[in-house]
């Protein structure tokens, strides 16, 4: 059934926007690093030197950093995301340029085993060989963690320089989070008449009652509402979240019924709860579901399902929100309105989905059932040997197609240009192994290791993992395109990550799909677009009609900033910038940062990116609330 009339380019072109990481050299190094090496005392010697010219002791960049180097930093030197590349970009930053740097100074972290200097392999190959270092971080305003990777220089008889330089702000100084040493006492003893106990001052809070309202009013409820939820909490900041379904977890609940995460458990942590030892290794999306309503307990989240937006408006004056809010509560409506000064959009990365209604006679279909893949709750009974077709060939497409397949049908899947396809087995043993498996560090700390590596240098590296994840899939990849199954390699063979960041999309972590492709028993329409949906089939532009019973659009979703206008207006929609994809150095684009409206922030992501970037935004939020910040500042 494949074809080829029609040339459709390969979906590894990025969110409009996306800037291409472009090239990235590997440094020279001395070929064979003396057995003698002393990572501790490289390391500390590095960061005095380091700290020298921080204040201001005329220490020359180049003496520390090799010619093309980086320097990725989140908040500690600007209120901001950067990958500073190049010794002139690096220098200014570290100089002040022109203005006091607001780095102080950093130290070596070696309070574990993990963090304590050491030799490592900057690439999979083990050729690029470097002593990494864990840090800690201080600025003007702050503390924080870091990771620098040096390694000898070639083209300076071997002297120690960094390749890669990261650091990250965790805490404010005079504002840090509500954790261990510093955690609540939960009561307040001796006589005080008339105190409410724990539930009653939950209930106050939880329903914004008396003089409590919110300073952040989160829209969204999964993991991105729920973390970055969780963070202000810690940092004292008044938040609600609504979600207008009828439970926490139902954007996950509602979804497909074979629904399974393909991240394992060790990558999917949550902050401040981590899932419990005996947690399955993929976590059914019930169960997440379930998970996330435990969580949000545990956490005491404020949260409000059925509730709904219905108005909003900006003030710029007082740099504050007036949003109307309908709220579901015993059967009836109730009406709030509240005054944040800070709103979340937290309904997904990928915004509104994208159904195709365009297509000629998409109206006329007469089969059983006709939906996007947010939608399909899954096959039904008894249906052994109904047509189904889904549009779409990534994670959902595929998974609704074998689920599809286990039930009886006849099942096509149409795919109009490539995708990237890896095992979940060689994505583990290759990508994930010793960093986020259960031999790995904690996740906080492997997090560190994952992030220090800008997603410019992480796109060449990844090039070689990807090389050898082909090679240990390469009977089933062979298998796909024996089928007529189109496969790339990600933006500059970079792989999945880089290709998920570029694009949000165009590839599937193999669960057991592909194999259903290679042997036949799920056919392949490949490289057409549909002409027209009729009764009771599809009609392709190269002519060929396909028969259906059911149609699923797998189909993708819309930009952040498109949910935004449908939810807050053209004013909003208007001012902010567009969503995920890089910008210019390589960081991800307005999400978890400044969106270009004061007031308003996006996230989303998968739980990892959740995760940690969700201590960012709190961070800038707090910082905004205590006066540390200003929105313009840099």
């Amino acid at each position: 059934m494949a074809t080829a009339a029609v040339q459709i380019p390969p979906s590894n072109h990025g969110i409009p926007g996306s800037h291409s990481l472009g090239r990235v050299d590997l440094p020279e190094i001395v070929p064979k690093p003396s057995e003698t090496i002393d990572p501790q005392h490289i390391a500390t010697s590095w960061l005095q030197t380091l700290n020298d010219m921080i204040n201001g002791h005329g220490v020359k960049t180049e003496d520390l950093f090799v010619e093309d180097s980086y320097w990725r930093d989140l908040l500690c030197s600007t209120w901001d995301f950067h990958t500073y590349r190049g010794l002139p970009k690096i220098s200014s930053v570290l100089k002040g340029g022109g203005t006091k740097c607001r780095l102080k100074a950093l130290s070596i972290d070696s309070s574990s085993d993990t963090k304590k200097p050491s030799m490592c392999s900057i690439d999979f190959n083990r050729t690029l060989q470097a002593v990494q270092a864990f840090l800690t971080v201080k600025t003007d305003i702050g503390r924080g963690r870091g990771l620098v990777k040096l390694v000898q220089d070639a083209k300076d008889d071997g002297k120690w320089k960094a390749f890669t330089l990261f650091t990250t702000l965790e805490e404010l100084k005079g504002h840090e989070e509500s954790v261990f040493a510093r955690r609540p006492t939960g009561v307040d003893h001796g006589a005080n008449p008339g105190r409410l106990n724990w539930q009653e001052r939950r209930n106050v809070e939880a329903n914004c009652e008396g003089s409590f309202e919110p300073v952040v009013l989160i829209v969204g409820a999964g993991q991105g509402g729920l973390t970055i939820a969780a963070r202000l909490k810690q940092l004292g900041v008044a938040t609600l979240i609504i979600d207008r379904n009828d439970r926490i977890g139902d954007n996950w609940r509602n979804r497909y019924h074979q629904l399974v995460l393909h991240d394992s458990v060790w990558y999917d942590h949550m902050p401040y709860l981590n899932f419990p030892p005996n947690w399955p290794i993929f976590t059914p999306k019930d169960k997440l579901a379930e998970w996330f309503e435990t969580y949000a307990k545990a956490l005491e989240l404020n949260v409000w399902t059925k509730t709904s937006l219905t108005s909003s408006s900006w003030n710029e004056v007082e740099r504050q929100w007036t949003l109307t809010l309908e709220r579901q509560v015993d059967g009836r409506t109730e009406t709030r309105t509240l005054h944040p000064r800070h709103v979340i959009q937290a309904t997904g990365h990928s915004g509104e989905p994208y159904f195709p209604a365009h297509i000629k006679g998409i109206d006329s279909f007469k089969g059983d059932r006709l939906v996007h893949s947010s939608q399909f709750t899954g096959p039904q009974p008894d249906a052994k040997g109904k047509k189904a077709v889904i549009v779409g060939c990534c994670n959902s497409g595929h998974d609704i197609a074998q689920d599809y397949h286990a039930h009886g049908y006849d099942v096509t899947m149409v795919q109009r240009s490539s995708t990237l396809v890896v095992s979940v087995s060689s994505l583990m043993d290759v990508d994930m192994k010793g960093v986020y498996s259960e031999d790995g560090p904690p996740v906080e700390d492997a997090d560190i290791l994952t992030m220090s590596t800008p997603n410019i240098v992480a796109a060449r590296l990844k090039i070689d993992n990807t090389r050898e994840i082909n090679r240990r899939d390469a009977p089933l990849l062979h298998g796909l395109q024996a089928a007529g199954f189109a496969l790339d390699n990600g933006p500059e063979c970079a792989g999945l990550m880089t290709k998920y960041l570029h694009r949000g999309g165009g590839y599937y972590i193999d669960v057991g799909t592909s194999q259903l492709i290679a042997d036949g028993k799920i056919k392949i329409k490949q490289g057409q677009e549909i002409a027209r949906v009729d009764p009771h089939s599809l009609t392709f532009a190269d002519g060929e009609e396909v028969e259906a019973d059911e149609i699923v659009f797998a189909t993708g979703y819309r930009n952040m900033r498109e949910t935004a206008r449908k939810i807050f207006g053209d004013g909003v929609a208007e001012r902010v910038r567009d969503v995920w994809g890089f910008d210019e150095e390589g960081e991800i684009r307005t999400m978890w940062r400044r969106t270009g409206h004061p007031g308003f922030w996006f996230v989303g992501g998968n739980l990892a990116l959740c995760r940690f970037f969700s201590r960012l935004l709190a961070l800038q939020i707090k910082g905004l609330e205590v006066g540390v910040m200003g929105y313009e500042d840099d």
